[in-house]
């Protein structure tokens, strides 16, 4: 049974928990005021891997390999990454995301370097990491991140 509402729309979005030397990509989200990683919609006729890799490049000019499993080893057909996480989450009234959570590394060789102007977007570990008003949500994607990509 659906719990779809008739007035309800929903959209599929990509998410990046980038991880570098220990730190994690983040960004204050200009519109909505809090700390997220790198992500957005995926557009018609994209596949989730590429949206995932263009929101990374868009936001931040860093060029990402997604991390994880893909089902079977086959030249085809072709097998996409698994997302690290799926969840539903509520945009706003009457509007819900679909959001596929991945994980990534910036493509090497990498300096470090950002050439995208969001607000706060750095590269976060340790204190840093700590001292950020994150909400337990995206506290949690970045502890299961750190974990397992460093």
């Amino acid at each position: 049974m659906s719990d779809a509402h008739p007035h309800l729309t929903r959209d599929f979005a990509a998410t990046v928990f980038v991880a570098w030397r220990g730190r994690l990509l983040l960004h204050r989200h200009r519109k909505l005021g809090m700390w997220l990683p790198c992500g957005g919609h995926v557009e018609p006729h994209e596949l989730p891997d590429e949206a995932a890799v263009r929101e990374v490049r868009e936001e931040s000019g860093v060029e990402v390999e997604l991390v994880g499993e893909r089902a079977l080893d086959l030249p085809a057909p072709r097998q996409l990454v698994r997302p690290r996480g799926v969840q539903l989450e509520t945009i706003g009234p009457g509007h819900e995301h679909i959001d596929l959570i991945y994980f990534g590394r910036p493509v090497e060789p990498y300096d470090g370097t950002l050439t995208a102007d969001e607000d706060g977007l750095g590269w976060y570990g340790g204190r840093d990491l700590d001292a950020l008003d994150l909400t337990d949500e995206v506290r949690a994607w970045t502890r299961l991140a750190l974990t397992e990509l460093t």
